[in-house]
């Protein structure tokens, strides 16, 4: 690729010779060759320019380029938008071979469509619709009477269960799990969590667990794309929705009945409770969990560890154990640091009225 074309695919401006070859981008500190093409978008990288084999680099708006440096470079304006130029510029897809392996097991009731990608060891159920120029690598299942759009990727290990609908271009990373069955059970009388919700204490035990079965399925809007080890449980009547274009990072646990909006952003380790009901583009930070029943409005933010156990307002930003309003809880954290201090003046203030004995 030559610097030019970069440039123009970024929205860039090309300082030197343009014309450039580039092979593959790396850290300053790595390249091998005059072709690399250094990535020196943090601008402490810099001084790495005068030793660096590379030729060419991608550096931010008002870089100093050290004198005689690189023959050419591309001035970029918001670098984390530009990574993900560079990287599409360079994407390197995942090996698939063409056509379907000989080992796939795939019931003849089953649908196919044009220039698909089916490897070893896959499983497609009847009535199962697969879109054109899908990519199945091994080991996946796809269950029975579940729907695949077009130009899908499912990495090796993912489980798609039955009835599930997947959009166009989604992608399921490996050991995903999508329409595994609720967690949902029921006690034949009121049992410990509704006596303890209600006053505070456990006044009932749990002698027998009855299962709520899923008759739901799990809905994937186009352009979702789901982490490794990622699970998302068909509803219990209705059906689990998740909206175009949201991204579920690795480990997040979603559970029966969630409706999630598009373009939000749930990070490892998450955790959303059945019944939950989540706006557009919305973001969860790492670690953040969500208790049954609970809304969350549009456009907010949730911050890491928060535990949420409340409806939340659209566009706000949360934070904290139960979470709060950020600025709430900053100021709960600063006040909890003073504590020894106040503690230390009280008992000052003690030993100066104490009376002698």
């Amino acid at each position: 690729m030559k610097l030019i074309d970069l440039a123009h695919a970024l929205g860039g401006r090309v300082v030197g010779d343009g014309s450039l070859e580039v092979l593959r981008p790396v850290h300053p500190a790595e390249a091998e060759s005059p072709a690399d093409l250094a990535l020196v978008m943090d601008k402490r990288l810099l001084p790495l320019l005068v030793t660096t084999k590379a030729r060419s680099a991608i550096v931010t708006e008002g870089a100093e380029i050290p004198e005689g440096a690189l023959d050419g470079y591309v001035v970029i304006g918001r670098p984390r938008l530009a990574m993900a130029g560079i990287t599409e510029a360079f994407e390197r897809p995942v090996h698939r071979e063409p056509g379907i392996h000989p080992t796939a097991v795939i019931s003849p009731e089953a649908s196919l469509g044009q220039d698909l990608s089916i490897g070893p060891f896959v499983v497609i159920g009847p009535r199962a619709r697969i879109g054109d120029r899908t990519v199945i690598l091994s080991h996946v299942s796809v269950g029975a009477g579940a729907q695949v759009g077009a130009d899908c990727l499912f990495h090796p290990g993912a489980r798609i269960g039955d009835r599930v609908v997947i959009g166009q271009r989604v992608i399921i990373h490996h050991n995903a799990s999508i329409g595994g069955d609720g967690f949902s059970y029921v006690t034949p009388e009121p049992g410990s969590v509704e006596s303890a919700k209600a006053t505070g204490q456990v006044g009932a035990t749990n002698t027998i667990l009855r299962r709520i079965n899923s008759l739901g399925a799990v809905v994937l809007g186009d352009d979702v794309e789901v982490g490794a080890n990622a699970s998302i449980d068909r509803g219990t009547i209705s059906d689990t929705r998740i909206g175009r274009n949201t991204k579920i990072d690795s480990i997040v646990q979603i559970g029966h009945n969630v409706q999630i909006g598009e373009n939000c952003l749930l990070c490892g380790l998450v955790g959303v409770a059945g019944s939950v009901k989540i706006g557009d583009r919305v973001v969860l930070a790492g670690q953040v969990g969500i208790g049954d029943n609970v809304t969350i409005g549009n456009d907010s933010v949730i911050a890491a560890k928060s535990g949420v156990g409340t409806d939340v307002p659209p566009r706000s930003v949360m934070f904290g154990i139960p979470a709060m309003p950020r600025d709430r809880a900053f100021s709960q954290i600063k006040s909890l640091a003073r504590l020894k201090t106040l503690f230390a003046d009280v008992a000052a203030i003690k030993a100066k009225l104490t009376w002698p004995a």
